[in-house]
């Protein structure tokens, strides 16, 4: 007889991303949102009331380290950003949170948006269970400089830009003290920094620094006092260099990373969130609807090296975490992105891993999610005996469960 009030899962295979191996015929066992046992199945459990898993390959919610629920996908309109309320803007995340849940992402590590707490507003509806969704950690905004990678456009497009649209615009280690507190004060998870140009904001060069060191410890001070991380944005060797030295906690892109730059990164233990299938889809699509040339430049020149960055990264052994910068491609095709991780030098366990213990740990998640262990919340997917052999069967999962709830 099934005690009352638990939920029994019966997992055919269940992938243990902690210990990086396969173990047979599973009992988990969920109370309310949280897992409280794993153990073998065995024959009496079958007289439960029971989630029957047992034909596919059980692993853990999947986490993706660079998202952008919030608004509409990117497109040859730069200014399109400018043209959508607050309100519009939530209620497109509400669409792309549930495509993104529906995928097997559970959690996402959401990396800023142009109009401030537009993501704070999302996130607590899925934490209030008004709108299904992921896990969220939110930025609020992009701490940048002025007409910076974290502007909607450079200075020279003539345009004026609501105040709601630049309340990270800093130009002093100051400013950046203030601004921090003031995401933090307004419900930010973290902190995002902007050092340098972007490929998708016009006006800027990825290769060029942004923000000043001094600028980028000040923020790693502030939000420190808080018990926060920050993450930046960098492409440019230089700039990731700054940000190591300023203790950053993540590197996101990392496209034209030196050697000196990853070394560094080793040494510090600072991660990497590549998004390294990014530069494939811009240059199908932007080619297709006709985006800015300039961007379309700068995704030439950062897709290839990106790609050995990351393979470097991997041989050198600095901590990977995977992230996809959703946003730019439509939602929900965030596992799109796994094989490219095996191509270019993660082993298939070491791809899963990316996108769910190592996602956890790299934002201090791991008490909560990451794996299926006891403790944590019962956030997994159900998926294709075939994973480990080819991970794109990721791309279509056949259940998923968030805090002990199947989603519909």
């Amino acid at each position: 007889m099934a005690d009352v009030g638990l939920v029994y899962v019966h997992a055919g295979h269940l992938i243990d991303v902690e210990q990086g191996m396969v173990l047979d015929d599973r009992l988990i066992v969920i109370k309310g949102e949280r897992i409280i046992d794993v153990k073998p199945w065995t024959e009496e459990a079958a007289l439960s009331d029971v989630i029957d898993w047992s034909a596919y390959t059980v692993m853990p919610g999947m986490i993706d380290g660079h998202t952008h629920l919030v608004g509409d996908i990117q497109s040859e309109d730069v200014l399109a950003p400018l043209k959508i309320s607050f309100d519009e803007d939530v209620a497109m995340g509400e669409v792309n949170a549930l495509k993104t849940l529906e995928a097997g992402f559970t959690t996402v590590i959401d990396v800023g948006v142009y109009q401030v707490f537009t993501d704070v507003a999302l996130r607590d509806k899925i934490n209030s269970g008004e709108v299904p969704g992921p896990r969220m950690m939110v930025a609020g905004a992009y701490i940048t400089k002025p007409w910076g990678g974290g502007e909607v456009v450079g200075k020279d497009a003539g345009v004026d830009i609501p105040p709601q649209f630049r309340a990270g615009v800093v130009t002093s280690p100051e400013e950046v003290r203030e601004k921090v507190r003031y995401l933090l004060d307004g419900g930010a998870d973290f902190i995002k920094l902007i050092a340098t140009g972007a490929v998708l904001t016009v006006g800027t060069e990825p290769g060029e620094p942004e923000l000043s060191e001094e600028e980028m410890r000040a923020a790693v001070e502030e939000a420190a006092k808080r018990g926060k991380y920050v993450t930046a944005h960098a492409h440019g060797a230089e700039g990731i260099k700054m940000a190591v030295r300023a203790g950053v906690r993540s590197i996101q892109h990392g496209s034209l990373a030196d050697e000196e730059a990853l070394q560094m990164m080793k040494e510090h233990g600072t991660w990497l969130v590549a998004d390294i299938y990014n530069g494939d889809y811009i240059n199908d699509v932007g080619t297709r609807e006709g985006w800015p040339e300039e961007t379309m430049r700068k995704n030439r020149e950062t897709t290839d090296t990106q790609r050995a960055v990351f393979r470097r990264a991997v041989e050198l052994g600095v901590n990977i975490a995977y992230g996809t910068d959703s946003g730019v491609y439509p939602h929900g095709d965030n596992a799109k992105q796994m094989p490219y991780m095996v191509r270019y030098g993660l082993s298939p366990m070491q791809a899963i891993q990316s996108a769910t213990i190592w996602g956890a740990r790299s934002m201090s998640l791991e008490k909560d999610v990451g794996s299926i262990a006891p403790g944590k919340y019962a956030d997994m997917i159900a998926v294709s005996n075939e994973v480990l052999e080819d991970v794109s069967v990721l791309e279509h999962v056949d259940a998923v469960m968030k805090g002990g709830k199947l989603v519909p």
